[in-house]
C-alpha cells in the first residue's frame, strides 16, 4: 500500500515553479490540459522473432494485435505519419494464484517501412525485427526483469531496461478528455506533430527532433484519462510547453478522482485480485485470448459473475463538511458508522482523496454512513465513477435472474 508521503508537499504549490501542484480541494478539471513526466515509470524492451508469442502468454491482454498494424486513415498525409498504425495495449502480469504482479503499457515501436518518407510518397527501408516497449513501474524495475528473464526460458526474445534512454508520459486534463470536439482537434494535432507535421508550432521544434516517430496515443484504459506515450529521454513532447508540464502529482490526483490505480504501488502486489481492482474495466483482460500465467482464477471468477468488493474512490470530511486534509493513512480500516462491522480498507490516500477496496453491498448507502476506525470525526464518502458499468451494481439476486 502506498501513502505517497513524498507527494504530501504537492498539496502547498509553490506560486514560484511554473509547474503549479494541485491541491486535492482544487478542480484540476478546470485547469486545463497538462502534461506529466512520469517519473515512477521506467521503459524496457522487447525484441526477437519470438517476441509476441512471449508477451501472448505472459500477461492478461491480447498483444496479437501489436504484430497487425491496420491502415491509418485517410487524414495522414503528413510526411514520416505512420501508414499503419498499432494502438498501445494495457495488460497485466500475474503469480500461478491469479494475484497481481505488474502493469504494462505496450507499445509497438515505430517501424520505417510503416511511415510515409519526407517526401510523403512512400514507406522506408526494412526495419528488420520486432520491437515491443513496456512502460512499467520504475520501483521495481529489476526484479521485473529478472522475472521475465525466468519465464523467458528458450525464447528467441531480448529483453532489456531502456530507461536511460526514454520516458513516460501523460497528456491529461478537461479540456482533452471530456469535450469531444477538442478531443478529436487534439488527437489530429498531436498524431500529426508527433510524427513531424506542423499543426501546432510549439511542437515543431520536438517533433523535428524526434526521428523515431514516437507519438501521443489515446490511453488504452480509458478516454478520461488523456493520452500516454513513451518519447525518447531528449527530446520535449509534442504539444507539450513550458506552462503546461505538471508535477506527476496532479497526475494522480487525476486518478484518485477517476477511480483508476495504476502499479504494484496501488494495486498490491502478489495480494491485490485483477477483478477487485477493475482492470476487466479498464481493457487490461481479454477473457478468450487463452492460456497465460494465472488466468484459471480470473476465468472462474469472471465467468461465475460475483464480484463482492471493488477498488472505489473515496473523500475525506469532517463533522462540518470540510475536507480533511492528510489525516487518513492507507491501511486504514473503514467501518459502518453505526454498526462498526468493517466496509474494506483504504488502500491509497492523499490529502482528501483515497481508494478503498470495500464490499459492494455497504459501499454506497450514503456520505455519513461510513467512517474511519480510530477517526469517529471523519466521514467517508465514495464516489462512483462514471465509467462503471451498471452492471457491477446489480445483486447476486439480480444477477442470477438477469443471466
Amino acid at each position: 500500500m502506498f501513502g505517497f508521503k513524498s507527494y504530501l508537499r504537492f498539496l502547498k504549490p509553490n506560486s514560484c515553479s511554473r509547474r503549479q501542484l494541485f491541491s486535492t480541494q482544487t478542480p484540476l478539471q478546470s485547469a486545463g490540459p497538462m502534461a506529466s513526466l512520469l517519473k515512477t515509470r521506467s521503459v524496457i524492451r522487447f525484441k526477437g522473432p519470438e517476441t509476441i508469442k512471449f508477451l501472448q502468454g505472459l500477461v492478461t491482454n491480447d498483444v496479437r494485435s501489436l504484430d497487425d498494424p491496420q491502415p491509418a486513415g485517410e487524414n495522414n498525409t503528413t510526411p514520416n505519419m505512420p501508414a499503419a498504425v498499432a494502438p498501445p495495449v494495457y495488460a497485466a502480469m500475474l503469480t500461478p494464484q491469479g494475484r497481481f504482479l505488474y502493469d504494462f503499457f505496450l507499445y509497438r515501436a515505430p517501424r520505417t517501412d510503416e511511415k510515409l518518407d519526407r517526401t510523403g510518397s512512400g514507406p522506408g527501408p526494412d526495419p528488420g525485427e520486432l520491437e515491443i516497449y513496456a512502460d512499467v513501474e520504475g520501483s521495481v524495475l529489476d526484479e521485473l526483469l529478472a522475472t521475465l528473464k525466468r519465464y523467458r526460458l528458450r525464447s528467441k526474445v531480448d529483453i532489456e531496461s531502456v530507461a536511460e534512454d526514454f520516458c513516460c508520459w501523460q497528456r491529461f486534463g478537461g479540456n482533452i478528455t471530456e469535450d469531444s470536439s477538442s478531443s478529436s482537434q487534439y488527437e489530429s494535432e498531436a498524431n500529426s506533430i508527433g510524427w513531424g507535421g506542423t499543426v501546432d508550432q510549439s511542437g515543431v521544434s520536438s517533433s523535428q527532433g524526434n526521428g523515431l516517430g514516437w507519438h501521443w496515443n489515446k490511453d488504452p484504459r480509458l478516454s478520461c484519462l488523456g493520452y500516454r506515450a513513451i518519447f525518447p529521454s531528449n527530446t520535449t513532447p509534442p504539444l507539450v510547453e513550458a506552462d503546461k508540464e505538471t508535477d506527476e502529482g496532479n497526475y494522480l490526483l487525476w486518478r484518485l478522482e477517476k477511480g483508476v490505480a495504476e502499479g504494484p504501488t496501488e494495486i498490491a502486489k502478489g495480494e491485490a485480485i485483477p477483478l477487485e481492482y477493475n482492470l476487466a474495466g479498464l481493457n487490461a483482460i481479454s477473457f478468450d485470448k487463452g492460456c497465460y500465467i494465472g488466468q484459471e482464477l480470473i476465468a472462474r471468477t469472471h465467468h461465475r459473475g460475483v464480484i463482492r468488493k471493488r477498488l472505489i474512490p473515496l473523500r475525506f470530511f469532517d463533522q462540518n463538511g470540510k475536507e480533511v486534509e492528510q489525516k487518513i493513512s492507507p491501511g486504514s480500516e473503514v467501518i459502518e458508522r453505526e454498526s462498526r462491522k468493517k466496509v474494506g480498507t483504504v488502500t491509497t490516500a492523499l490529502g482528501s482523496r483515497g481508494f478503498g477496496l470495500l464490499r459492494l453491498d455497504e459501499a454506497f448507502k450514503g456520505k455519513d454512513s461510513l467512517s474511519v476506525k480510530g477517526c469517529d470525526d471523519v466521514s467517508v464518502e465514495t464516489v462512483r465513477p462514471e465509467w462503471w458499468p451498471s452492471e457491477w451494481f446489480l445483486s447476486n439476486e439480480d444477477r442470477s435472474a438477469a443471466a
